[in-house]
């Protein structure tokens, strides 16, 4: 079967959209750091949707920071691909245009180097995921002894990370007098613009003083929250999708109907009409950051480590499981819900509702082992901070300690049926070490990984309710099995 690719694009069905706008009219506005699957199905169509409108100069170069999948997916397709959104009632589907080039940065990091430093660069862009960033999520500090980092500091010009490739751009932009790109850092960090900022400050602190005068006065870095869930695209779906097309699209995108796009409006150099495709353009975007990591994230880590371990494979599967999903919504109505304050026009009650019908959407196999990935990263963002405002409230954690317990459980490498879980964390053979060494005590298994200060905190892994909390959740689990422990969590809370 013939590709998706330009000279294709004709051949398509007449009911499927297509670019409706001339694409070698558009300039490349934006450079996009980690162009997986997240930012096609979202910032790439927001940006798709402005091209259509007669904004040209904001066509996207991705740029893999490792792998040259993407780019190998993309290039024989000129960059297009399939947007699939799949909801309740079925999938429908639009070509995307936006994605004008694709780089592999490690095959030619100066080619990178050299877009992000080239006038018509205005706005770079990152989805990269927490472990992207180089830092300690439990301080937020920049890890030096990250090989990347060392490797950056020693050949700045050569880059591997991400923080290593924006100063790059940023060094040669100040020494040819040019405005700053705008960094927007679109990943699920909390106050993702001042994390990146700090973390960006302290690589050019270690490397050029002076740039990092320049950078601390007229860089900006938004911060941004953004929402839609984004399954891994299979081979099943790949097919489903050709055969509509009658094309085949080895780039295609698979998202549910709901986005959000939350942007802190401070740009050096411009940025795109997003508001007029549905973005929220605000001051502080605190809020709402905090609302999607703490409800959506959290519980989605909930459900990923408690329904993976109770034998479900999506995240449907474990809604339809009626003990997870009122576990889900205890943790968002009594635990995560309560520690949150929103701007008075905010929906929380929605919002939660709207978190529910999302996550049971039968149009999406949301794989539990996918959002299980690299839990070291992600829960101090998702749970950690929700679980020391409880603490500081002198409020119960006991979905929060369940939920924890099911990661350390899972990090351990084997279900409860004996079989092997492919664990893929930074931090996997610590954690699977830690987990062994508590020899099946849960109170041992617990004291070991607060011990980890990548994930946790000293004050919080100090604090010994804390600790009493996940030692009895996780005593459960391995006593009495996950889905049990589940239940009896649910009948205590609910009696």
């Amino acid at each position: 079967m013939r590709r998706l690719n330009e000279a294709t694009l004709k051949n398509l069905p007449a009911e499927i959209p297509r670019p409706g706008y001339d694409r070698a009219a558009c300039t490349v506005g934006i450079v996009h750091l980690g162009i997986g699957a997240f930012h096609r199905a979202h910032q790439a169509v927001y940006c798709d949707e402005r091209l259509a409108a007669g904004e040209h100069g904001w066509a996207i170069c991705g740029a893999s920071l490792r792998s040259p999948a993407v780019h190998d997916e993309l290039a024989p397709q000129d960059g297009l691909y399939t947007e699939a959104v799949s909801g309740p009632n079925g999938e429908d589907l639009r070509v995307i245009g936006a994605v004008q080039e694709v780089l592999v940065a490690p095959e030619d990091p100066a080619a990178l180097v050299a877009r992000l430093a080239a006038p018509e660069t205005r706005i770079v862009s990152l989805t990269v995921t927490e472990k992207g960033y180089c830092h300690d999520p439990a301080s937020g500090a920049l890890q030096h002894d990250h090989p990347d980092i060392r490797h950056d500091l020693q050949q700045p010009e050569r880059p591997k990370s991400a923080l290593g490739f924006l100063l790059a751009g940023l060094r040669r932009r100040h020494a040819a007098g040019l405005t700053p790109f705008t960094p927007l850092s679109c990943d699920n960090l909390p106050h993702n613009g001042a994390t990146l900022r700090s973390l960006l400050l302290e690589l050019a602190e270690a490397n050029d003083p002076v740039l990092a005068r320049w950078i601390e006065t007229e860089v900006p870095f938004p911060a941004t929250m953004i929402d839609r869930i984004v399954p891994a695209t299979t081979d099943a779906d790949r097919d489903r999708i050709a055969a509509r097309l009658g094309l085949r699209d080895e780039g295609a995108v698979i998202c549910e109907p709901f986005r959000q796009w939350v942007i802190e409006d401070r740009f050096a150099l411009g940025r795109p009409r997003w508001e007029e495709s549905g973005a929220q353009l605000v001051d502080d975007v605190a809020p709402y950051e905090e609302m999607k990591l703490r409800l959506l994230n959290g519980s989605h880590s909930l459900l990923a480590y408690l329904g993976y371990l109770s034998g479900h494979k999506t995240i449907a599967a474990t809604m339809a499981d009626e003990s997870l999903r009122r576990l889900a919504q205890i943790f968002m109505d009594r635990e995560a819900g309560p520690t949150l304050a929103m701007p008075p026009d905010a929906d929380l009650e929605g919002y939660k509702t709207d978190l529910i019908a999302r996550f049971a959407n039968p149009g999406l196999q949301h794989r539990t082992w996918q959002i299980a990935m690299d839990g070291s990263q992600k829960l101090p963002q998702r749970l950690l901070g929700t679980a020391r405002d409880r603490l500081q409230a002198d409020a119960s954690i006991d979905v929060l300690a369940l939920a924890l317990a099911g990661w350390m459980r899972y990090t351990g490498g084997r279900d409860e049926q004996g079989q092997g879980i492919e664990v893929r964390d930074p931090l996997a053979p610590l954690l699977a070490e830690t987990f062994a060494s508590g020899e099946g005590n849960a109170a041992e298994i617990v004291a070991g990984f607060l011990k980890i200060t990548d994930v946790f905190d000293p004050g919080l892994a100090g604090d010994p309710r804390f600790a009493a909390a996940v030692s009895a959740a996780l005593d459960g689990v391995l006593k009495r099995g996950t889905a049990a422990t589940v239940k009896d969590t649910l009948a205590r809370l609910e009696g």
